[in-house]
């Protein structure tokens, strides 16, 4: 992806691929409430398809139609981890995914949480994502519906389960590898731009 692609070039809030970010926001409550509450699996399935075609198509379009603003650069990763999250928990309290799947998941994003203190201390909220990163949410966000049609029995059962184990395992192995491209950024961040109160203190010797 050219990097001149993630620009911010637009400061407008009300565009369509904003509203597709919000629209996914607004489906992780319901989509919860459908696979505990109600135990609407198809239901259910359908919300998480609309969130994985929505998350390619918000991010498409606003660089096909120079909409990439601000509030999208929020709204897409924030929609994005919660759908993940939620799913997550769900998902365990369902038996659809065993616990130590679930931990590995959050263990990546709790190891970078970590850094984000380093960063702050540099006058920097986050850095870019990473194609990386993408791709890993890609995998997941289609891995999710698949094992979720997996349940039963059946051939179409079976293969939702073959497709989106494959999915997942990809989607992990993306997204740790993802993580430590993140922490290498961090590391370079650091050491190209030393906190100030390391500056003051080269200043005085």
């Amino acid at each position: 992806m050219d990097p001149q692609d993630t620009e911010v070039q637009t400061n407008r809030v009300f565009t369509i691929p904003n509203l597709l970010s919000l629209l996914r926001l607004l489906g992780v409550p319901l989509f919860l409430w459908l696979i505990l509450v109600e135990e609407a699996d198809l239901w259910a399935l359908g919300v998480l398809a609309f969130a994985g075609i929505s998350d390619y198509l918000d991010g498409k379009l606003a660089r096909r139609w120079n909409q990439v603003s601000r509030l999208g650069e929020l709204l897409d990763p924030l929609a994005d981890r919660l759908y993940i999250f939620s799913t997550i928990i769900a998902f365990v309290l369902r038996d659809i995914i065993p616990l130590w799947f679930a931990i590995l998941l959050v263990a990546r994003d709790v190891f970078l949480l970590a850094l984000v203190p380093l960063l702050r201390r540099r006058g920097l909220i986050s850095l870019p994502v990473h194609f990386l990163g993408k791709a890993a949410t890609f995998c997941l966000l289609y891995a999710f519906p698949l094992l979720l049609l997996g349940i039963g029995d059946g051939t179409l059962a079976m293969l939702a389960q073959v497709f989106g184990w494959a999915f997942a395992v990809w989607g992990v192995a993306l997204y740790w590898w993802a993580g430590i491209l993140y922490a290498e950024q961090v590391r370079r961040v650091l050491r190209d731009n030393p906190a100030a109160e390391e500056q003051e203190a080269e200043h005085d010797q």
